[in-house]
């Protein structure tokens, strides 16, 4: 089967400002304390989570900021809905899109993808020794490379959250899903028994959008390069 992917993104009109996807939920006052350090201040309203606006101008015209879900950030970019993101290093590999580069890394938002499993789980028989395991997760491709590597099968059950459930209902032998402190895994009589990756946050570009407007993007990336020791 062909590969299916994004299309290029259109050339876009030069006196339009550039787009700057950032993620809601835990991340947002980080990203809002990174671009204050590059001089960049998005409307008042940026870091309500009650405002039901999306779309958020900046103290500088030819930059506006979209407020998305984490997951749907390296979509906008990819697609060219916007030129610029911030992004988990965790999307970038569920994800994998050819049409993102990812310039810097912006060091916030350090956490990491982990698989986890019932406290009380036999742990005699060696995950190791497993042919087949049933992983709940929302980072399906992850999780199946993860796995496919020593040779086990996964059997995903794809979750978008409550992922702590799944081992004590039966759903999953394992879960497989972003773990910063590990007490919401403890609340649910979870241990945390492999990293398969750390995680920080990333600026992405979309590659188009670079290759046409390589003076606009490059004065970006340098602009938050300059934030992240300011």
């Amino acid at each position: 089967m062909t590969a299916s992917f994004p299309a290029p993104v259109a050339a876009q009109d030069a006196a339009a400002p550039l787009i700057l996807a950032v993620p809601k939920g835990r991340l947002l006052g980080q990203c809002g304390a990174l671009l204050a350090r590059a001089g960049l201040h998005p409307a008042a309203d940026y870091t309500d989570e009650e405002s039901r606006r999306l779309r958020f101008p900046t103290d500088d015209p030819m930059l506006d900021v979209v407020r998305v879900r984490p997951f749907d950030v390296a979509t906008f970019v990819a697609y060219g809905g916007a030129s610029l993101g911030i992004c988990g290093a965790d999307v970038l590999m569920e994800f994998d899109y050819p049409e993102i580069y990812a310039p810097l890394d912006l060091g916030i938002g350090a956490c990491r993808v982990s698989v986890a499993e019932a406290a009380d789980a036999p742990r005699d028989e060696g995950a190791m020794r497993w042919s087949r395991v049933r992983v709940a997760t929302k980072y399906p491709n992850i999780a199946r490379r993860h796995y496919a590597a020593r040779g086990v099968q996964a059997e995903i059950v794809h979750l978008n959250g409550a992922m702590e459930l799944a081992p004590s209902l039966g759903l999953a032998r394992v879960i497989v899903d972003l773990v910063q402190t590990g007490s919401t895994l403890a609340a649910n009589n979870l241990v945390e028994v492999e990293v398969i990756a750390p995680v920080t946050s990333r600026l992405i570009v979309n590659r188009s959008a670079l290759k046409t407007m390589p003076e606009r993007i490059g004065a970006w990336i340098d602009r938050f390069r300059a934030a992240m020791v300011a």
